[in-house]
């Protein structure tokens, strides 16, 4: 017990150490100028950055309005995949139906829709919302049928000796037992609504984190630009670990 408690230990330092080590050799190597610290400015000096855009309120409204369109157009696209996905691993059927729909429009880049997608649902805060759904639907419904159609055929067995109906099977067989994979989807998925929303704030937008990143670039303020950037990366991790939670909470087992 205790050799694992200092194996436990010994991952969390070497987790911890390796951005430590990274942001020193940046700070070094910036203020020594190897780095060009025009373009790669010290990390000290970014922290320093982010305080002041955040004294003067204006960040927090640019976060508030992409955590906004990430969590409306993350719902908007998870919802629908996560059944659409149950129905295509219970059903033969439903999986012949839609397979070839997915399989076409997956591989087009989100944003190469985005012009339809304006024309559709205009230039407002709903098409944004729209661009980073259509991004997170594919992921969540191909893993969640492939969950599905990983449970143990046993269940499957059992199920229809005891002559379940579609609902019990459906809340009690396919649902849980797809979750693992479903769950890999869904943390996929949230990765690929940050890219989305960055780039879809860097085209068609006057607020939230991806413009701030944009106009910063264009206006050569560096440290500003990886302020963006460093929320971006900020947010993404802290995500994971939301959904690294939550999958500790539904699957005790795993």
């Amino acid at each position: 017990m205790r050799k694992l408690i200092k194996w436990f230990k010994h991952q969390q330092i070497l987790t911890i150490s390796a951005p430590i080590v990274l942001l020193i050799a940046w700070e070094f190597f910036s203020r020594m100028e190897i780095l060009d610290p025009r373009f790669f400015p010290p990390p000290t000096l970014i922290l320093q950055t982010l305080i002041d855009m955040g004294a003067g309120g204006e960040l927090f409204h640019h976060i508030g309005v992409s955590l906004l369109r990430i969590f409306c157009g993350f719902l908007l696209g998870v919802i629908p995949a996560i059944c659409i996905g149950l129905f295509m691993g219970m059903y033969k059927w439903f999986k012949t139906f839609f397979s070839p729909i997915i399989m076409i429009f997956m591989p087009i880049p989100t944003l190469a829709m985005l012009p339809i997608i304006l024309i559709l649902f205009g230039i407002g805060e709903f098409s944004k919302m729209v661009t980073i759904a259509i991004s997170v639907f594919f992921p969540v419904a191909i893993n969640t049928a492939a969950g599905v159609a990983n449970i143990d055929p046993i269940y499957t067995d059992v199920a229809k000796n005891f002559q379940a109906s579609s609902k019990d099977f459906f809340l009690k067989i396919a649902l849980p037992g797809s979750l693992p994979v479903m769950l890999e989807g869904i943390q996929m998925g949230q990765a690929i609504a940050l890219l989305t929303i960055v780039a879809a704030e860097m085209i068609g937008a006057n607020s939230g984190i991806g413009y701030v990143i944009w106009m910063n670039y264009k206006a050569f303020l560096l440290p500003e630009m990886y302020v963006g950037l460093l929320l971006i990366s900020f947010f993404g991790y802290f995500f994971s670990l939301l959904l690294r939670g939550l999958e500790r909470k539904l699957l005790p087992w795993k």
